[in-house]
């Protein structure tokens, strides 16, 4: 009867070491992942490759943003036009004071 309580107990302590093995996988996984991964694209930030991986993809962004119709949506084109007026407006006081 001993060996068979050793042998559940057993069973019982294997399950529960792969089952929390397998908890903390997922919690690093879900959680910590994402973050590291963050963490050290901010680290890179040195490294000449990393730069030149990331001007080619704001190359590519750049390009496929002039191969559409239009780049802005109609509340971007607003708040820019705003946004440039007002500046003209400041450049505009600046040649008037002088």
């Amino acid at each position: 009867m001993e060996k068979n309580n050793l042998k559940i107990f057993f069973i019982k302590l294997a399950s529960i070491t792969i089952s929390i093995i397998v908890i903390i996988n997922v919690i690093y996984n879900l959680i910590l992942a994402d973050k590291l991964e963050k963490i050290n694209s901010l680290f890179e930030l040195d490294k000449s490759k990393f730069r030149n991986d990331l001007r080619v993809k704001i190359r590519k962004e750049i390009q496929n943003g002039l191969e559409k119709e239009n780049i802005l949506n109609e509340e971007d084109k607003i708040l820019i036009y705003n946004l440039y007026k007002k500046i003209q407006k400041e450049f505009e006081e600046i040649e008037n004071n002088k």
